[in-house]
């Protein structure tokens, strides 16, 4: 789909400082870029999850305030990026007012910039698998660690507003995770050719450590 990014406008601090649950379903068709390695790569958001604070079982917030999560409790339009599974980055905004936690992660990206690139980072698979998952995303962005915790518009990482989708919004459970799963937090563009082939509606081996989203 066209999208003319020079002419768009940043979405403000004050789209993040909304419940979570909000800010994920009016991310979706927001226009997601990073400027990596002094690339521009990017494209629409298809697919998010929100993660609440302590009383969701399935958030990085749930046990409170750590060292790592301590950016899930502040300012939000903050980036929170950590590392899973041992080879995957994921990429979280955080939401609400200022000490109260919850983050939104994007699961899915319809590219739209520097494809090219994003082939390259991703070895080059099909267009429709670039970024279409988390791990994927943030792999075919060029995010990292390098990321965590930078105010958006103002380092690597931006979201620019675009017009609402003109597809239906679906909600599932989320994906990937031990505890928590069940919650109808994810929310993704139906019939969109971009949103992850993740499995829903079934949990996690709960013997199994980390998770996808901003989750315990």
């Amino acid at each position: 789909m066209p999208f003319d990014l020079p002419s768009a406008a940043l979405l403000p601090s004050q789209f993040f400082e909304r419940d979570t649950v909000t800010v994920a379903r009016e991310l979706l068709g927001k226009i997601l870029v990073s400027l990596a390695d002094d690339t521009l790569t990017g494209g629409r958001i298809v697919e998010t999850e929100a993660y609440l604070g302590p009383g969701d079982p399935g958030s990085h917030a749930y046990r409170g305030m750590t060292p790592r999560t301590s950016v899930m409790f502040g300012p939000a339009g903050v980036t929170y990026v950590y590392f899973t599974y041992g080879n995957h980055h994921m990429l979280n905004l955080i939401t609400e007012r200022d000490g109260v936690a919850g983050g939104v992660l994007i699961r899915a990206l319809q590219p739209l910039f520097g494809i090219e690139e994003m082939e390259r980072r991703r070895r080059g698979v099909p267009l429709k698998d670039l970024a279409n998952g988390p791990g994927k995303l943030a792999a075919a962005l060029g995010v990292d660690l390098r990321d965590y915790g930078i105010v958006l518009g103002h380092g690597r990482i931006a979201v620019y507003d675009a017009p609402p989708p003109p597809e239906l919004i679906a909600v599932s459970g989320r994906v990937g995770l031990s505890r928590g799963w069940e919650t109808p937090l994810r929310y993704y563009l139906q019939g969109n050719p971009f949103v992850s082939k993740g499995r829903t509606g079934q949990p996690r081996n709960p013997a199994a450590s980390g998770s996808e989203g901003a989750s315990e």
